[in-house]
């Protein structure tokens, strides 16, 4: 019988409170400079190699044991301009300026906070309990939400420095039944799109819209024409979304403004329908922009775009053996692809290496079930992104430290090495 993780016990009242205090103190995409400090800090003192501002704001701690895979263990920090309705004794109030310039309130809406403190957790672990041979490369990575992350650090040599590693592993925390590891292999996440969409009219008086060429009614039309992209433009099969996600225009109600903005956001899970839904969208807008009478085009921006998440077969079936073999057979569940999306792909696009992404669950299992009981999932429990978005800490926490270091041994232990039989029950 192995005596893994017989160090993480006395480390949980620590690592939850470490939990508690970043869910507190969140931090925009590049600003994250107390939880980069906090992190920095912790591997310090944990003796790893550690460097800062990679990236802009992210770390990454090595640590080296003898000969062997080079292993890359992947959580993103950052936080969402998002004001918290959790109620919770340790709830954000915080606000910080966005890159646009406004104050905002701020919250781990996301479950970055709780990514941050697992993967910290990992790292003790490995540290105390070194019966493994190789080199492990923590990635604490900035940015995540504003869709820049990961190439930040791409881009900043985050493999020329670091090396290239032989797998790349990341998690998520999500609206599942905490102490339940989920995945799928081949594409678990979508591509995503964010686009922008200024339409230009001629304002004027309120009391003589005549006048004008109210781009706010152009906005309003366009939104609801942007239902009709999924609905009607694709396929049924095809998993597709199309939000519009912030809608901005003038500034009082009795002046038509020249100009109205949307924010939207696309989800698509293959290429060719990526590029017929973002024709679309400029063709509805400029249709609307003809119908009205606007003497510009609009202005259409491609602000971000991200990948697909692809899990590699073989890697994905090593890390779900491996959780199987932990956790047992009832706790590890398959999942179709979500049409959620990530930037944790691009890592492993740039350097060519493999790479798995799981999730985990964060919801009081018995809470989770009675809503399945009731037929009330949507209603009942928070999604990510969400002002009441919080994962229960226990048994989150734990499962996600178990989760990343068994996905982890998987490379870097010898097969032979037993990890002791699943049980079931180790939180």
């Amino acid at each position: 019988m192995s005596t893994l993780f017989t160090s993480l016990g006395p480390a949980l009242p620590d690592l939850e409170e470490l939990y508690r205090t970043l869910h507190a103190q969140p931090e925009l995409a590049f600003q994250e400079e107390k939880t980069a400090l906090t992190v920095a800090d912790r591997l310090t003192d944990l003796g790893w190699q550690v460097t800062t501002g990679v990236g802009r704001t992210g770390v990454v701690g090595v640590l080296r044991n003898g000969d062997g895979p080079v292993v890359m263990l992947r959580a993103d920090m950052d936080a969402l301009p998002v004001r918290e309705q959790t109620s919770l004794p340790y709830a954000s109030s915080v606000t910080a300026v966005d890159e646009a310039g406004n104050l905002v309130p701020v919250m781990h809406a996301c479950g970055h906070d709780l990514h941050v403190t697992c993967l910290l957790g990992a790292c003790a672990v490995l540290t105390a309990e070194q019966d493994w041979q190789g080199t492990v490369v923590a990635v604490f990575q900035p940015g995540e939400e504003s869709g820049y992350g990961a190439r930040a650090m791409v881009d900043d040599g985050l493999f020329e420095r670091f090396g290239t590693p032989d797998v790349i592993l990341g998690q998520h925390v999500g609206p599942g039944p905490a102490g339940v590891v989920a995945t799928c292999t081949g594409t678990v996440m979508g591509a995503t799109d964010s686009i922008r969409v200024r339409l230009f009219g001629r304002g004027g008086h309120g009391s003589r819209p005549e006048a004008t060429v109210d781009p706010v009614v152009m906005a309003a039309s366009l939104v609801l024409r942007l239902q009709t992209v999924v609905s009607r433009s694709v396929a049924a099969q095809e998993p597709v979304v199309v939000t519009v996600g912030a809608l901005h225009a003038g500034t009082t109600a009795a002046v038509i403004p020249d100009e109205a903005e949307l924010s939207i956001n696309v989800r698509t899970s293959s290429a060719a329908v990526r590029d017929r839904v973002i024709e679309l969208i400029g063709r509805l807008a400029r249709a609307e922009a003809t119908a009205a009478g606007a003497t510009l085009e609009p202005e259409i921006t491609s602000v971000y775009h991200l990948p697909a998440t692809v899990n590699d077969a073989a890697a994905t079936a090593r890390v779900a053996d491996a959780h199987r073999s932990f956790f047992g057979p009832q706790r590890v569940l398959p999942i179709p692809p979500t049409t959620a999306s990530e930037d944790f792909g691009i890592l492993g696009s740039a350097c060519g290496a493999p790479s798995v992404y799981w999730f985990f669950g964060g919801i009081e299992p018995q809470r989770y079930l009675a809503a399945v009981g009731a037929g009330r999932v949507d209603e009942d429990i928070p999604q990510n992104h969400a002002a009441t978005f919080a994962p229960v800490v226990q048994p989150s926490l734990a499962v996600g430290v178990q989760a990343m270091v068994t996905a982890a041994r998987a490379w870097l232990v010898d097969p032979g090495t037993p990890d002791g039989p699943a049980d079931g029950n180790r939180n």
